[in-house]
């Protein structure tokens, strides 16, 4: 498990509102606008995108270029690319060594969040996420446009391991030395439903914390009402905590509101996904 280095990034708000990202891009400083829109519903955005997005964004497909489509189920369903394959995305997505990136997407700042915590592990330090998504521009007044943007082919530099993950080995320890927090549905938790995959249940020691408890109309909960429901789960300042969920998405999402009131969490990239493709893991069910 490896860190940043850098110490503001670490501290630093990566939230930005509409209003906040609108003067941003007035100013002489160079900024990469990514949109990630996506659902479990509707995985490809790209009609939505080509509809409308906010001026200078590139389109980013999060099955294909934040994880890596058609690995074995062991895998789970969205491993982290390789960093050479991340680079290259990276460049191809127009990014330049000294930018400050900002990701949006339209559902609960999802696809968003897996950007930034992809890019902070990366070794990015200046990424934000525009809270709200692209509503929140609109609710603004603020413009869009049509069509497909083709950047420029960016030189920024990659490497891993900036943000602490976890395996399936540490994800076990991590629960019974700390606090490794679940953040799929109660009824998931649980094992009363799965509808993705192939066990219900959760890891042994794992406690739920729901992603849509620290959200409130599609944006993150002001720093004091996270501090509030995290706490409740054991996550507060110092401890060991780790985050999980189906696929890794939202295990990030909640890494990114932690990462707000000041909590750097490891992630299990391959989750639930993976933890129940090996039958030789244990399920738990219940509340326990």
């Amino acid at each position: 498990m490896a860190h940043s280095d850098d110490t503001n990034a670490r501290t630093a708000s990566a939230l930005i509102t509409a209003e906040q990202l609108h003067r941003m891009l007035q100013e002489p400083r160079s900024v990469r606008l990514l949109d990630v829109r996506w659902t479990l519903a509707e995985p490809d955005g790209r009609g939505a995108y080509g509809h409308g997005h906010l001026p200078g964004a590139v389109y980013v497909d999060l099955e294909t270029d934040l994880s890596v489509p058609g690995l074995p189920a062991t895998e789970g369903r969205h491993p982290l690319p390789g960093i050479d394959e991340l680079e290259s995305t990276a460049r191809r997505l127009g990014i330049r060594q000294g930018d400050t990136v900002v990701a949006y997407d339209a559902w609960n700042n999802m696809g968003a969040a897996r950007a930034w915590w992809l890019l902070r592990w990366a070794g990015l330090t200046d990424v934000r996420v525009l809270n709200g998504g692209i509503d929140a521009w609109t609710a603004a007044d603020l413009p869009l446009e049509k069509g497909t943007v083709v950047p420029v082919v960016g030189d920024v530099e990659l490497s891993s391991g900036h943000l602490p993950t976890v395996g399936m080995d540490d994800a076990a320890a991590l629960a019974g030395e700390g606090t490794l927090i679940d953040s799929r549905a109660v009824e998931r938790f649980r094992g009363e439903s799965e509808p993705i995959d192939p066990r219900a249940g959760h890891i042994p020691g794992a406690v739920n914390l729901p992603a849509a408890e620290y959200l409130a109309d599609g944006r993150f909960r002001d720093a004091e009402e996270l501090r509030r429901v995290f706490a409740g789960a054991g996550a507060v300042p110092g401890a060991l905590v780790g985050t999980y969920c189906g696929s890794g998405i939202t295990a990030a999402h909640t890494a990114l509101a932690l990462h707000e009131i000041g909590i750097e969490a490891s992630v299990f990239p391959g989750s639930w996904s993976q933890w129940s493709n090996h039958a030789d893991r244990p399920a738990a069910t219940g509340e326990n």
